[in-house]
Order: structure tokens, then sequence, then C-alpha cells
């Protein structure tokens, strides 16, 4: 029997389960999990969110998911807006645990869409038959921790129960948007839509006006796609945000079949690299670089590593100097891609140095506010 210990040493991204509250309100999906011991046996299975559940099976756990959705996917399940891709690389933003399933997924884009990471994720459910041991359209509302049993018990919102040793919990925090108030609002007599509940049902932009309030992840990437449909887009902008191009392009054969040669080191990399992703920063520091220099390198980060970016030097991200030659850097490049002086004004990052708060990867963002039938409102100026 495996210890707790080396089941999460073995999971990247779970925390220690002692910092979970007892008696926790549930708004979403949620996780329990507990081994396979004689009493713990006689109870429901526990849970857990996502696909690490093939990986906790074959450690010889008892394992269930209980998922709010009708399908699997999560977060790419309930972000469906035109626009949504992954700002990580494909080959990296997949599983891990199957050298087989490594094989044997083709990728078409460097930067996969949503509808091809749903259709992956789907994929390793039905490979692994990871269903039979999920949950669907089961909303946990209540956990409460048993002091003298060490046990969890988690009730749904249809009244169901089970009981575990370990509880994680998927709260959905990339699926439960804040809602929006502004006066007036009662008088908006339109359709309101939210990126991360986005409906079903086809949402025909053709020929209408369309508002996008917000310049975050979901807001640079709908941007240029809707901006290419309604007759009129109107972007709310509270803060102007540095974006790194995507420089996206379908996978050849050549690249997919040299990554699959090396995905096991390509996977090391990622693991031993302070970003995770197997990117490996310059050991110099950007200060100490000739000018000549410095710019070549940002130039040919710009144009292929999208949020690598960061780690163009070793210290863009720890000393405000090299920082500043980064943010200066981004601006500038912003700057060129917009006509009207005063737009590029608005749109240009101010206050805050490059990665203190999340950058994002665009395809034709900038460039989208060219266009005639695209305004942009900074409501920091009203």
């Amino acid at each position: 029997m495996q210890s707790w210990k080396n089941v999460f040493d073995q999971i990247s991204g779970i925390q220690d389960l002692d910092a979970v509250q007892a008696g926790a309100q549930l708004a979403c999906s949620t996780a329990i999990l507990h081994s396979r011991s004689e009493q713990l046996d006689k109870h429901p299975h526990a849970f857990f969110h996502g696909c690490a559940l093939h990986t906790l099976r074959a450690m010889g756990l008892g394992v269930l998911v209980i998922e709010a959705a009708d399908n699997v996917g999560g977060v790419w399940y309930a972000n469906q807006y035109p626009g949504a891709r992954c700002d990580v690389e494909s080959f990296d933003y997949s599983y891990r645990f199957s050298p087989e399933l490594e094989q044997e997924w083709r990728w078409t884009e460097r930067y996969a869409t949503q509808p091809e990471i749903l259709r992956y994720i789907n994929h390793v459910a039905d490979r692994f038959e990871l269903r039979e041991d999920i949950v669907f359209n089961t909303r946990a509302s209540c956990a409460r921790y048993d002091e003298p049993t060490a046990c969890w018990h988690v009730e749904a919102e249809d009244g169901r129960a089970w009981v575990a040793e370990r509880l994680i919990l998927a709260v959905g925090q990339l699926s439960s948007p804040k809602g929006t108030t502004y006066s007036g609002q009662d008088r908006f007599a339109g359709r309101v839509i939210y990126s991360a509940q986005w409906p079903k049902d086809e949402v025909d932009f053709v020929g209408k006006r369309v508002a996008i309030i917000g310049t975050g992840s979901s807001g640079v990437q709908m941007t240029p796609v809707i901006a290419g449909l309604a007759s009129q887009l109107t972007v709310f902008q509270r803060t102007a945000n540095y974006s790194i191009p995507a420089a996206n392009a379908p996978v050849s054969d050549e690249e997919d079949a040299a990554v699959k040669a090396t995905y096991r080191e390509r996977r090391e990399a990622a693991r031993n690299s302070p970003s995770g992703l197997g990117f490996v920063p310059d050991n110099r520091s950007a200060i100490e670089v000739p000018d000549e220099e410095r710019e070549a390198a940002f130039e040919a980060a710009w144009n292929r590593l999208g949020f690598g970016f960061a780690l163009t030097f070793k210290d863009l991200l720890l000393d405000e100097a090299s920082n500043k030659t980064a943010s200066e850097f981004i601006s500038r490049k912003i700057a060129e891609q917009i006509d009207d002086p005063a737009l590029r004004e608005k749109l240009t990052p101010k206050g805050f140095p490059f990665g203190t708060r999340r950058p994002s990867v665009d395809s034709g963002y900038f460039r989208a506010f060219n266009r005639p039938n695209v305004r942009l409102v900074d409501i920091s100026e009203t």
C-alpha cells in the first residue's frame, strides 16, 4: 500500500489536504479519494476531479469523481467562446501518465483550440474507461470532516451522500464567472453571455452590435474573432494588458515526429524548469547584455516563444531594471501594431511591470483595433 505522501508526490499540482477546511461549502465539482482499506471499502469509492483518476486507480486507490457538468472537460467544456484556445503549447498541455497516449494522439496546431482540447479529453476518458468512475450532473453542496472517524462526509444537492478518507476540492474558479454590475443594467434588452459559461447553442454575431467587457485572456482571444463577424464591436478596457503573439501554426508531420521521439526528455525538462514548460532561461542578466544583443534576443523570443518570452533572460521577473527592458520592448511592439496614436496610448500597459499580472498570448488582438467597426472604451477615463 502506497502512502498518501507518495500519491501526492506523483500527482503534480495537488496540495496538502491538511489545508482543506472542514465544513466547506462547495459551489462546483468536488473530489474525494481514499485508500482501499478493509474498512473504507464498505463505503462508496472516493472522488478526484479530472483525468488523474486513471493514475490514482493504477495506484490501487478507490476513486470516484463527482462532476457538476454533464460531460468531461472541465474548463474546456464550460469555456466554448469563439477564439478559445490554450496559450501553452499543445505538446506540453497534455497528460504525461501514458507514453502510449503521447504517441497516438496527433495535435494539429501549436496552440490547440478549445474544440481540439475537448476532443482530446474525451479521447482520454474513453481510452482509459474513466467514465465508469464519474458521476455526472451532480453538484456537491457540503463537506464536513468527522474527527472521531477521521472521514469526510460529502453531500450532494440531490440528497446523495458519500464518506471517504481524503477530500480534494476542484472548485471551478475558471467556470464560475463574476457577474456584471453597472448602472442601467436592468434596461439592457440584449443577450448577456459569460465566456466561462458559454451557451451550448450557437451564438450568431453576424451583423450584431457586440460589447466585450474585460481584456484578460478571454477578451484578448475573443476580440479578433468577433470583430470579423459583428457590425460593431465595442471593447471595454479597465487595464491595458501585456500580450505576446502566439506565433501559432499547424503542426507538421516532421515536428510531430521530432517531439514524439524525445517526449520523455521534454517532460523531464519541463519538470526541472522554473516555468514547468521546459523553457530554459538564458543564464545572463538582461542589463549585462549589449543593447543590440538584448534587442535581438527579445525579437527572437517575440516571434516564437509565447509565454517563454519571460525567460529570455534569467532575471526578467526578478530584477526591476531587467524587467523594464522587457516591458519597454513589448510596449514598442504593441505600438507597431496599432495605427491610431490615441489608441496606441490607451492600449499600452502602464503602472505595472511585465509579468506581475498574467500576460496574454494573442492572435491578432491589437490589430483588430485597426478595423473601422471596432472601438475601445477605456473605463479608467470615465
